[in-house]
C-alpha cells in the first residue's frame, strides 16, 4: 500500500482540534515510523496505542503522537482520554478492514491547552481524524483539492476582509 497522508480540523478555539494521519503497511517506512515514535518518545509528547476498550487496541494499530506537549493534568486528561476515544471511534466508524493486521496508523493529535469540553474534545478529534482519512484515501492534498484555495486559512488564523 502507498501510505496515504491526510489532515483534517473540527471545532473552534479551546476545543478545536486537528489532527494528522499518515497509514501504511506495517513492513514498511510508516510502520519503521510507528515502532520509531513509539520507542523514542520526548518530553510531553508521549505516543501511546488507541484503544477501542482496555486491552483491545483498534485495528489498524492506531498509534497516536500529542501534537501538543502535554502541559497540565487535563490536558494530558483530554488527550489520553477524549481524544483517545475519538481517534478510536472513527477509525471504527470507518470500518477500516485488516484482517490480517498488515496496516499501522499514526495520529498526530492537537489538542489545545486550554482544551476544557470533553465531550467537545472527542466529536471534534473524531470529525478531525475522519477527515483525515478520507483526505489521504482520495489521494492526499495533492490530487486537486488546493485549487480552490484562495486564501489560506486555519482554526487558529483567518485573513480579515480586505487584509
Amino acid at each position: 500500500m502507498t501510505p496515504q497522508f491526510g489532515h483534517g480540523s473540527a471545532g473552534e478555539g479551546d476545543d478545536g482540534v486537528q489532527v494528522t494521519t499518515v497509514l501504511g503497511d506495517r513492513d514498511g517506512p510508516v510502520g519503521v515510523a510507528w515502532t520509531t515514535a513509539l520507542a523514542t518518545p520526548s518530553m510531553g509528547h508521549s505516543p501511546f496505542v488507541v484503544v477501542a476498550k482496555p486491552t483491545l487496541p483498534v485495528v489498524p494499530l492506531t498509534l497516536l503522537v500529542p501534537a501538543v506537549g502535554v502541559v497540565a493534568q487535563r490536558h494530558a486528561e483530554l488527550t489520553m482520554g477524549a481524544a483517545q476515544a475519538g481517534i478510536a471511534a472513527a477509525v471504527l466508524d470507518l470500518k477500516m478492514d485488516d484482517p490480517e493486521g498488515d496496516h499501522c496508523l499514526i495520529a498526530s493529535v492537537w489538542v489545545g491547552a486550554h482544551a476544557a469540553d470533553e465531550e467537545a474534545v472527542f466529536a471534534n478529534t473524531r470529525d478531525a481524524a475522519m477527515a483525515s482519512l478520507k483526505l489521504g484515501a482520495a489521494g492526499g492534498p495533492w490530487h486537486g483539492h488546493l485549487t480552490e484555495v484562495e486564501t489560506p486559512e486555519n482554526p487558529n488564523f483567518r485573513r480579515r476582509p480586505g487584509a
